[in-house]
Formats: C-alpha cells, sequence, structure tokens
C-alpha cells in the first residue's frame, strides 16, 4: 500500500439512539479517512476531491479499533504442532513440575510454535500483546530468546511487552537472578506468581519482586491464582509495596480469583484500592474458576483487560486465539445484554478504547493516531461483541496485515 491512501466508505460510530430506558440503537455513518505514513489525517463524509491519491473502497465495513491482548503466553504450546490434550489438573504446582519436565524438549519448536499462535492472534485483530515467558532454572532464557525471535518476525504487524516471568517461582527456583538477567537482556516487565502457595513467603517474595522492579524502572504484572482471604491479602501486600514504590499506574494483576470468591465487603474495599493505586486486572473470564467481578471493577474505575493467556498448552487443550470471543464471554457471564453494556465491552480488548464515550460522543478513530483498524462486516461494535463477528480485514499502522479490502 502507498504511503498516503484514502479509505472510502468506512462505517464509524456517531452516536447513539435514546429513549426513557436508555441506549436502543447505535447510529452509525459512512466516512472516508485519509491514511499518510500510517496516520489517520483527515476524517470526512464529503466527497473525495483528491483524485492523485489511492482510493480503497471499504464497501461499508465498520471500523473498530484494533486489539491489545494483555496477557498470553507463547513460548510452551501445543499449538501449530500435534495435537496433545492435557493431563488432568491437580493444582499449579503440579503442573510446574510437569512443565519441569519437557521445557528442553519444546525448545527446537518454540520459535515455530510462537509464530502461529502470533498469526493466529494478529489474525483475530491483535496488533498489540504484553507476552509473558518462562525464566526458570530448567530452560535458563532460552524460551525468552526464541520467543523474541519469533516476536521480531512479525514486528511489522504487532508491537508487544516481554514479560520474565517466573513461572516456577521467583523463590521456590532461586530465579532471582536469572530474572535479572532477563531483565538486562531486553524483557521489560517484571512477572511475579502466587507469592503464598508457590513461594510459601508473601513478604519476601512480592518485596523482591518490587525492588527488581524499581531496580529496571520496570512495570509489574503479577500472577495471583490464590482464593478467597489468602489472595485478597496477597493483593493487599501488594497494594501496600505498590503504595511505598510509588509505582502507581504500572503494577497489573493477572487473574485474582479471589475477588471472585473472597468476602464480599473485603472484596469492593480491595477493588476501590486497586482504583486508587491505578493498578489494573487482567482476566481470561474463565468458565472453570472464580471471575473477578468485571462489572464493580469498571463501575469503580478500575482498568481491566479481558485477555487470552494460553492457548492449547499443557495447562489448558481450549483456546480460539479470538478476543472477541473472550469479551462476549465476559458479557454472557455478566447479562451484558443491552445495547450500551455490550458497546462497552470492546473496550476490555482494545485498551479502553471504544468509538463512542459514555454519553455517545464520537471519541474514536482520532486526527494524528496510528491506523491500526479491524474492519468488520457488522452494523455497530454491540453486534460485534453479541455475534462474534469474524474479522474481515486488519490494519497496522497503516499496512493491511490480515485479509482484503476491495
Amino acid at each position: 500500500m502507498n504511503n498516503r491512501f484514502w479509505l472510502r466508505n468506512v462505517l464509524l460510530e456517531d452516536g447513539f439512539n435514546e429513549n426513557n430506558e436508555g441506549v436502543k440503537t447505535t447510529i452509525t455513518n459512512e466516512y472516508n479517512i485519509l491514511v499518510e505514513n500510517g496516520k489517520i489525517i483527515k476524517i470526512q463524509k464529503e466527497k473525495i476531491q483528491e483524485y492523485e491519491d489511492e482510493v480503497i473502497n471499504v464497501g461499508g465495513l465498520l471500523a473498530l479499533p484494533s486489539f491489545t491482548d494483555n496477557h498470553i503466553h507463547l513460548d510452551k504450546g501445543h499449538f501449530g504442532g500435534q495435537w496433545k490434550a492435557c493431563t488432568p489438573f491437580k493444582g499449579v504446582a503440579d503442573r510446574i513440575i510437569e512443565e519441569e519436565g519437557f521445557l528442553e524438549k519444546f525448545l527446537p519448536e518454540t520459535t515455530y510454535r510462537a509464530e502461529e499462535l502470533l498469526k493466529l492472534i494478529t489474525t483475530n485483530g491483535v496488533t498489540h500483546a504484553r507476552v509473558h515467558c518462562n525464566v526458570d532454572p530448567v530452560i535458563g532464557l532460552k524460551n525468552l530468546e526464541k520467543v523474541k525471535e519469533a516476536l521480531e518476525n512479525f514486528k511489522d504487524k504487532i508491537t508487544y511487552e516481554l514479560v520474565a516471568f517466573p513461572q516456577h517461582g521467583l523463590l521456590r527456583s532461586n530465579s532471582t537472578n536469572l530474572m535479572k538477567d532477563a531483565m538486562r537482556w531486553g524483557a521489560n516487565v517484571v512477572g511475579g506468581l502466587d507469592p503464598a502457595t508457590i513461594d510459601g513467603k508473601i513478604e519476601k517474595s512480592l518485596e523482591t519482586m518490587m525492588d527488581m522492579a524499581v531496580e529496571f524502572n520496570s512495570d509489574v504484572d503479577i500472577h495471583i491464582h490464590d482464593g478467597g482471604n489468602l489472595g485478597v491479602y496477597t493483593i493487599n501486600r501488594l497494594l501496600d509495596l505498590t503504595e511505598e514504590a510509588r509505582w502507581q499506574g504500572r503494577v497489573n494483576v493477572s487473574h485474582g480469583f479471589c475477588m471472585g470468591n473472597g468476602p464480599e465487603e473485603e472484596v469492593r474495599d480491595l477493588i476501590d484500592r486497586l482504583a486508587s493505586l491505578n493498578v489494573s486486572v487482567a482476566s481470561t473470564c474463565p468458565i472453570d474458576a472464580p471471575t473477578p467481578p468485571i462489572p464493580l471493577l469498571y463501575e469503580r474505575g478500575v482498568k481491566t483487560y479481558i485477555v487470552n493467556d494460553n492457548i492449547n498448552d499443557h495447562w489448558s487443550p481450549f483456546g480460539t486465539g479470538d478476543l472477541v470471543q473472550k469479551a462476549s464471554r465476559m458479557a454472557e457471564k455478566f447479562f451484558w445484554i443491552d445495547e450500551y453494556s455490550l458497546t462497552r465491552a470492546l473496550g476490555f480488548i482494545t485498551n479502553g478504547r471504544t468509538p463512542l464515550d459514555e454519553k455517545g460522543e464520537r471519541v474514536w478513530p482520532k486526527i494524528g493516531e496510528e491506523a491500526n483498524i479491524v474492519f468488520i462486516d457488522a452494523s455497530c461494535s454491540a453486534e460485534v461483541i453479541a455475534r462474534r463477528k469474524p474479522r474481515h480485514a486488519v490494519m497496522f499502522k497503516g499496512n493491511l496485515v490480515s485479509g482484503k479490502l476491495n
């Protein structure tokens, strides 16, 4: 594609039709969008006059902001290789022991399988990912190197963050020095895992992780599977350290099952603390485990991501790589069935970007931002979420990276 071109007949959301009961339908109109050097520089309803520019007829497809997968593992899956189901699940600790036995064996296929997963998610509309990658004494930095190679091979389709993830326990596997090596090598987010049940030392595990983040001026992303009071206590201690380090806006809690089965009053207080310290939450909205109360997180202002996590690996044989399917499941699970709620569900997979704000004012796309766009044959974003509409084409920085536009 040329450095400068028009996208003609692009369907954009323009507002809400409302009555006494609230939002009934979404208003849409067709626009022409001028893209130059990967950025949107003009949006207009008027006919295109500048015929010297290339014109691509989008044919009335709906344009939505591209997707962000804020938690995905690319380094130890079966996807892209021979089919394999999982052994029965007993617990996180047992999965770790199982993993220690095959990591080296997987290594020759790690880059290829990571690339197959990247093909899957980018075709489905993802243009940015936070990638969690094992750092442990069994594999050292080898998985990190293999996954980084795959990501660099896809740099024309996706941007990324790389999380050094101590899957076998930061303290349990004595991985602190390896984690620091990973940060020096090129990882840019410090990961963590269940300070209580895996490391067995909540305070030391959290403090070691946060000290590392401060040392490398890095964000933090910690997996907390522990439920009930134990999980609530762990997250509260994490928030204490976040406040002490002044790390507001730089910490994410992944999973957070305790918010789905902890004491209601404590969970509400915890969610308010998350909001006050600008700590985000990432969830797959699982059907087989307690889910954080996502409507409450949204209501209280906690930035929340719906994510893929793992796709057909030794933890789970499932996963489509489709964030629309994940957001749809969230909406279905929490009974977000009305037009307005369905439009809000989109924001959980777009890093908070929705075409319309809460008042129905169009806030996307904007002049000057990158042309990262998903094109879908649908009438509005609510339909996309409810009917799980397939992607027709995906654009990244003004380049078509998946599908076709006429």
